[in-house]
Protein backbone atom coordinates (compact mmCIF):
# COMPACT_ATOMS: atom_id res chain seq x y z
CA UNK A 1 0.00 0.00 0.00
CA UNK A 2 1.38 3.40 -1.01
CA UNK A 3 0.39 6.57 0.84
CA UNK A 4 1.19 9.99 -0.59
CA UNK A 5 1.20 12.96 1.74
CA UNK A 6 2.42 16.53 1.57
CA UNK A 7 5.30 17.64 3.75
CA UNK A 8 6.80 21.12 3.98
CA UNK A 9 10.53 21.47 3.38
CA UNK A 10 11.21 23.91 6.20
CA UNK A 11 14.38 25.50 4.72
CA UNK A 12 12.26 27.01 1.91
CA UNK A 13 8.65 26.54 3.03
CA UNK A 14 7.86 24.54 -0.12
CA UNK A 15 6.07 21.22 -0.40
CA UNK A 16 8.13 18.06 -0.78
CA UNK A 17 5.65 15.16 -0.95
CA UNK A 18 6.35 11.84 0.74
CA UNK A 19 5.71 8.53 -1.01
CA UNK A 20 5.24 5.98 1.78
CA UNK A 21 5.11 2.22 1.35
CA UNK A 22 3.25 0.35 4.08
CA UNK A 23 3.26 -3.47 4.27
CA UNK A 24 0.14 -5.04 2.81
CA UNK A 25 -1.07 -6.29 6.19
CA UNK A 26 -0.34 -2.98 7.94
CA UNK A 27 -3.99 -2.11 8.59
CA UNK A 28 -4.78 -5.60 9.86
CA UNK A 29 -2.01 -6.02 12.43
CA UNK A 30 -0.36 -4.25 15.33
CA UNK A 31 3.18 -5.06 14.20
CA UNK A 32 5.97 -2.48 14.20
CA UNK A 33 8.38 -2.15 11.29
CA UNK A 34 11.87 -0.89 10.44
CA UNK A 35 12.04 2.13 8.15
CA UNK A 36 14.19 2.98 5.16
CA UNK A 37 14.20 6.52 3.80
CA UNK A 38 14.96 7.16 0.13
CA UNK A 39 15.85 10.30 -1.78
CA UNK A 40 13.98 11.04 -5.05
CA UNK A 41 10.90 9.33 -3.64
CA UNK A 42 8.83 10.04 -6.75
CA UNK A 43 11.09 7.66 -8.71
CA UNK A 44 10.64 4.62 -6.47
CA UNK A 45 7.25 3.07 -7.09
CA UNK A 46 5.39 4.36 -10.14
CA UNK A 47 6.43 5.02 -13.73
CA UNK A 48 3.77 7.72 -13.86
CA UNK A 49 5.45 9.64 -11.03
CA UNK A 50 9.03 9.06 -12.17
CA UNK A 51 10.94 11.97 -13.68
CA UNK A 52 11.99 10.03 -16.80
CA UNK A 53 9.00 7.69 -17.01
CA UNK A 54 10.78 4.69 -15.42
CA UNK A 55 10.68 3.95 -11.69
CA UNK A 56 12.93 1.74 -9.58
CA UNK A 57 10.16 -0.87 -9.46
CA UNK A 58 10.49 -0.96 -5.69
CA UNK A 59 6.82 -1.80 -5.19
CA UNK A 60 7.14 -5.05 -7.13
CA UNK A 61 10.26 -6.01 -5.20
CA UNK A 62 8.68 -5.36 -1.81
CA UNK A 63 5.58 -7.35 -2.71
CA UNK A 64 7.72 -10.45 -3.20
CA UNK A 65 10.34 -9.87 -0.53
CA UNK A 66 10.40 -11.82 2.71
CA UNK A 67 10.93 -8.87 5.04
CA UNK A 68 8.20 -6.36 5.82
CA UNK A 69 9.18 -2.75 6.36
CA UNK A 70 8.10 0.84 5.81
CA UNK A 71 9.68 2.84 2.98
CA UNK A 72 9.57 6.63 3.03
CA UNK A 73 10.39 8.16 -0.34
CA UNK A 74 11.16 11.88 -0.08
CA UNK A 75 10.49 13.94 -3.17
CA UNK A 76 12.98 16.62 -4.18
CA UNK A 77 12.32 20.08 -5.55
CA UNK A 78 11.72 20.15 -9.29
CA UNK A 79 12.52 23.79 -9.98
CA UNK A 80 15.72 24.82 -11.71
CA UNK A 81 18.69 23.82 -9.56
CA UNK A 82 16.53 22.88 -6.55
CA UNK A 83 17.45 19.20 -6.45
CA UNK A 84 21.16 19.92 -6.80
CA UNK A 85 21.14 22.40 -3.93
CA UNK A 86 19.03 20.17 -1.68
CA UNK A 87 21.21 17.13 -2.39
CA UNK A 88 24.64 18.78 -2.30
CA UNK A 89 26.13 17.79 1.08
CA UNK A 90 29.49 19.52 0.67
CA UNK A 91 30.26 22.84 -1.04
CA UNK A 92 32.00 22.68 -4.40
CA UNK A 93 34.71 25.23 -5.11
CA UNK A 94 35.24 24.51 -8.80
CA UNK A 95 33.63 22.72 -11.71
CA UNK A 96 29.97 22.25 -12.56
CA UNK A 97 28.89 21.58 -8.96
CA UNK A 98 30.19 25.01 -7.90
CA UNK A 99 27.18 26.59 -9.62
CA UNK A 100 24.97 25.36 -6.77
CA UNK A 101 24.71 26.23 -3.09
CA UNK A 102 25.19 23.35 -0.69
CA UNK A 103 22.02 22.74 1.35
CA UNK A 104 22.53 19.02 1.94
CA UNK A 105 23.05 19.46 5.67
CA UNK A 106 19.79 21.41 5.94
CA UNK A 107 18.05 18.63 4.03
CA UNK A 108 19.41 15.93 6.36
CA UNK A 109 18.52 17.99 9.44
CA UNK A 110 14.99 18.25 8.04
CA UNK A 111 14.78 14.49 7.45
CA UNK A 112 16.14 13.53 10.88
CA UNK A 113 14.49 16.19 13.02
CA UNK A 114 11.22 16.78 11.18
CA UNK A 115 10.24 13.90 8.90
CA UNK A 116 11.49 11.03 11.06
CA UNK A 117 9.68 12.17 14.24
CA UNK A 118 6.40 12.43 12.31
CA UNK A 119 6.84 9.00 10.73
CA UNK A 120 7.69 7.45 14.10
CA UNK A 121 4.72 9.16 15.77
CA UNK A 122 2.08 8.45 13.14
CA UNK A 123 3.10 5.00 11.92
CA UNK A 124 4.04 1.84 13.78
CA UNK A 125 7.82 1.94 13.41
CA UNK A 126 10.82 0.68 15.29
CA UNK A 127 12.48 4.09 15.69
CA UNK A 128 15.94 2.89 16.77
CA UNK A 129 19.05 3.43 14.63
CA UNK A 130 19.41 -0.33 14.19
CA UNK A 131 16.05 -0.27 12.39
CA UNK A 132 16.64 2.86 10.31
CA UNK A 133 18.25 3.00 6.87
CA UNK A 134 18.62 5.47 4.03
CA UNK A 135 19.25 5.15 0.30
CA UNK A 136 19.51 6.97 -2.98
CA UNK A 137 21.21 7.22 -6.34
CA UNK A 138 23.49 9.81 -7.94
CA UNK A 139 23.21 12.91 -5.72
CA UNK A 140 20.92 10.83 -3.51
CA UNK A 141 23.76 8.33 -3.27
CA UNK A 142 26.30 10.82 -1.94
CA UNK A 143 23.61 12.22 0.37
CA UNK A 144 23.04 8.71 1.75
CA UNK A 145 26.77 8.26 2.36
CA UNK A 146 26.96 11.68 4.00
CA UNK A 147 23.92 10.81 6.12
CA UNK A 148 25.19 7.49 7.48
CA UNK A 149 28.54 9.09 8.39
CA UNK A 150 27.28 12.39 9.81
CA UNK A 151 24.00 11.16 11.30
CA UNK A 152 25.15 7.74 12.46
CA UNK A 153 23.42 8.26 15.78
CA UNK A 154 20.11 7.81 13.94
CA UNK A 155 21.02 5.77 10.83
CA UNK A 156 22.74 2.38 10.71
CA UNK A 157 22.34 1.38 7.05
CA UNK A 158 22.87 3.12 3.71
CA UNK A 159 22.46 2.18 0.05
CA UNK A 160 24.75 4.56 -1.86
CA UNK A 161 24.10 3.86 -5.54
CA UNK A 162 26.02 5.64 -8.31
CA UNK A 163 27.13 8.21 -5.75
CA UNK A 164 28.41 11.53 -7.06
CA UNK A 165 31.40 11.54 -4.71
CA UNK A 166 34.22 12.62 -7.00
CA UNK A 167 33.73 16.34 -6.42
CA UNK A 168 34.01 16.12 -2.62
CA UNK A 169 36.54 13.39 -1.83
CA UNK A 170 38.79 15.45 0.51
CA UNK A 171 35.83 16.60 2.65
CA UNK A 172 34.19 13.17 2.57
CA UNK A 173 37.37 11.38 3.62
CA UNK A 174 37.90 13.94 6.39
CA UNK A 175 34.44 13.17 7.80
CA UNK A 176 34.94 9.41 7.55
CA UNK A 177 38.32 9.71 9.27
CA UNK A 178 37.33 12.07 12.07
CA UNK A 179 33.71 11.22 12.91
CA UNK A 180 32.72 8.25 15.03
CA UNK A 181 30.90 5.52 13.13
CA UNK A 182 29.33 2.70 15.12
CA UNK A 183 30.73 -0.69 13.99
CA UNK A 184 27.09 -1.82 13.78
CA UNK A 185 26.76 0.03 10.47
CA UNK A 186 26.34 -1.33 6.95
CA UNK A 187 27.15 0.73 3.88
CA UNK A 188 26.55 -0.47 0.31
CA UNK A 189 28.31 1.42 -2.49
CA UNK A 190 27.88 0.66 -6.18
CA UNK A 191 28.56 2.09 -9.60
CA UNK A 192 28.09 0.94 -13.19
CA UNK A 193 30.87 0.52 -15.70
CA UNK A 194 29.03 2.71 -18.22
CA UNK A 195 29.29 5.64 -15.80
CA UNK A 196 32.83 5.00 -14.53
CA UNK A 197 35.11 7.95 -15.18
CA UNK A 198 37.58 7.22 -17.98
CA UNK A 199 36.93 3.48 -18.16
CA UNK A 200 37.57 2.04 -21.61
CA UNK A 201 36.03 -1.43 -21.32
CA UNK A 202 32.50 -1.08 -19.93
CA UNK A 203 31.79 -4.82 -20.24
CA UNK A 204 34.41 -5.99 -17.76
CA UNK A 205 34.60 -5.44 -14.01
CA UNK A 206 36.15 -2.07 -13.22
CA UNK A 207 39.32 -2.03 -11.11
CA UNK A 208 41.10 0.91 -12.74
CA UNK A 209 38.85 3.94 -13.19
CA UNK A 210 38.80 7.05 -11.00
CA UNK A 211 35.29 6.02 -9.95
CA UNK A 212 36.64 2.69 -8.71
CA UNK A 213 39.55 4.33 -6.91
CA UNK A 214 37.27 6.78 -5.09
CA UNK A 215 34.96 3.99 -3.95
CA UNK A 216 37.95 1.87 -2.89
CA UNK A 217 39.36 4.67 -0.73
CA UNK A 218 36.04 5.12 1.04
CA UNK A 219 35.51 1.35 1.38
CA UNK A 220 38.96 0.70 2.82
CA UNK A 221 38.80 3.59 5.30
CA UNK A 222 35.42 2.35 6.55
CA UNK A 223 36.77 -1.15 7.04
CA UNK A 224 39.79 0.26 8.91
CA UNK A 225 37.28 1.80 11.33
CA UNK A 226 35.52 -1.54 11.78
CA UNK A 227 32.50 -0.62 9.64
CA UNK A 228 30.91 -3.26 7.41
CA UNK A 229 31.02 -1.84 3.88
CA UNK A 230 30.38 -3.50 0.53
CA UNK A 231 31.59 -2.23 -2.83
CA UNK A 232 29.91 -3.51 -6.00
CA UNK A 233 30.68 -2.84 -9.66
CA UNK A 234 27.68 -3.36 -11.95
CA UNK A 235 29.17 -4.52 -15.24
CA UNK A 236 27.31 -2.79 -18.06
CA UNK A 237 25.39 -0.66 -15.58
CA UNK A 238 24.53 2.92 -16.45
CA UNK A 239 23.22 5.97 -14.66
CA UNK A 240 19.52 5.20 -14.86
CA UNK A 241 16.57 3.80 -12.92
CA UNK A 242 16.40 0.64 -15.01
CA UNK A 243 19.91 -0.38 -13.90
CA UNK A 244 19.42 0.77 -10.31
CA UNK A 245 16.34 -1.44 -10.12
CA UNK A 246 18.54 -4.47 -10.78
CA UNK A 247 20.59 -3.65 -7.67
CA UNK A 248 17.65 -3.59 -5.24
CA UNK A 249 17.77 -7.30 -4.26
CA UNK A 250 21.51 -7.10 -3.65
CA UNK A 251 21.59 -4.02 -1.44
CA UNK A 252 18.34 -4.74 0.41
CA UNK A 253 19.48 -8.24 1.31
CA UNK A 254 22.91 -7.00 2.40
CA UNK A 255 21.52 -4.18 4.53
CA UNK A 256 18.62 -5.97 6.14
CA UNK A 257 18.99 -9.75 5.89
CA UNK A 258 22.65 -10.75 6.24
Amino acid sequence: MIVKRDFIYSPTGQNRPLHIWLPENYEHSDERYPVMYFFDGHNLFSNEDATYGKSWGLKEFLEGWGKEMIIVGIECGHGEGERMCEYLPYPAYKGWFSEYESHGKETLDWIIHEIKPVIDAEYRTWPFRECTGIGGSSMGGIMSLYAVINYNRWISKAACVSSSMGYCMPLLMKDITELYTDPDTRIYMSWGTKEAWKLEDVWSEDTTSLTYRNHKRVHDKLWQKGVNARMYCQVGGGHCEADWEKLIPDFMHYLWME
